[in-house]
């Protein structure tokens, strides 16, 4: 391990961020593993990736990924890198979130093919040679289907309702038993590398390059201990993130409920007006007044509320900053864009 490269800080810009084929070293596996909430889970999940990976190819790498894990993780992947040099490290500044981390450690990997997974061990390591044999078929995307989710009810729930949204927002179909467990070539990763959105979502990503790609159910597990780091207001905000990056839905939805309003109005205008010429009106209407106003004054403020977000989105992608920045690596070379 280059221990002097720990101290030097490095920006990454997933944007442009190159694979490291300048390196003379090469692996046929890379299994990269975000890192959060994590550390009792690491010890496990290094014995049995070291013997599944094995048994697809000897030729691999284990790439953790520390997003400023609050159990400290660091250390611990440290350990892991001074055992195995095939055990390599990231230790980012601050924690940029899971896909965030993912993109972290696909820029390092130097594998043929990719794998993605969880650190919670629900996603089992054990299935990495059934997506491999799955791959060599000739696809260069198989992802792992969890159609039995060992998760509670409110956490699926929130995911099928999630799901449901994005793909009535994004005009997609998504597939809710995917995440980020799956097994990737090269020449996917190199793509998704080359995504220049400013917010990142793995799995959105991967279906937006293409390439041809099979699905495998697995089995999902049950957490060991602890619980999951997403909670209903992460939930929501990476919601509400996706939505507005990805789709200008809702921007066309306020146009046409703005449109349908004007429509009720004019109706509802040329109604009173007739009530007017016919005499037929004697006091005037204070409450659809005052009704009128509020929900139309909500709609505005609600539609510019939505312009104003689009706009932030907009401005935040001219910025070009990086997606992560990186603090520390462990049996790692750096590289510098």
């Amino acid at each position: 391990m280059n221990r002097d490269d720990r101290s030097i800080p490095a920006e990454v810009p997933s944007s442009s961020a190159p694979m490291r084929d300048s390196l003379e070293q090469s692996a046929g596996l890379s299994v990269v593993v975000p890192v959060y909430m994590g550390r009792s889970f690491l010890r496990e999940l290094y014995e049995r990736t070291k013997k599944s990976a094995s048994q697809s190819l000897p030729d691999f790498e284990l790439i953790l990924v520390n997003d400023a894990s609050p159990d400290d993780a660091w250390p611990e992947i440290l350990a892991l890198c001074d055992e195995d040099p095939r055990v390599k490290g990231i230790n980012l500044s601050r924690n940029f979130g899971q896909h965030y981390a993912i993109t972290a450690g696909i820029s390092y990997a130097i594998g043929e093919w990719v794998v993605v997974m969880d650190c919670d061990l629900q996603d089992a390591p054990e299935e990495i040679p059934r997506l491999y044999k799955k791959a060599i078929e000739g696809f260069s995307v198989v992802c792992a289907q969890r159609i039995d989710r060992e998760d509670s009810w409110f956490k699926r729930t929130q995911s099928s309702v999630f799901y449901k949204v994005f793909d009535y927002l994004t005009d997609r179909k998504s597939d809710s038993t995917v995440a980020n467990f799956g097994i990737y070539h090269r020449k996917v990763i190199q793509a998704v590398l080359e995504f220049g959105d400013c917010i990142k979502y793995f799995p959105f990503i991967v279906t937006f390059v293409g390439f041809r790609t099979a699905y495998l159910p697995v089995t999902h597990h049950a957490r060991k201990s602890g619980k999951s780091s997403y909670t209903l207001r992460k939930a929501l905000r990476l919601a509400m993130e996706l939505i507005l990056s990805y789709s200008n839905k809702p921007l066309r939805l306020f146009t046409a409920t703005g449109f349908f309003i004007v429509v009720v109005s004019m109706l509802i205008s040329i109604y009173y007006l007739y009530l007017h010429l016919a005499g037929k009106i004697t006091v005037s209407g204070f409450t659809s007044l005052i009704l009128s106003i509020w929900v139309v004054g909500g709609l505005l403020m609600t539609q510019v509320g939505v312009i104003g977000v689009y706009l932030g989105r907009t401005f935040n992608q001219t910025k070009n900053r990086p997606s992560f920045v990186v603090e520390d690596v462990a049996n790692l070379a750096r590289y510098d864009n």
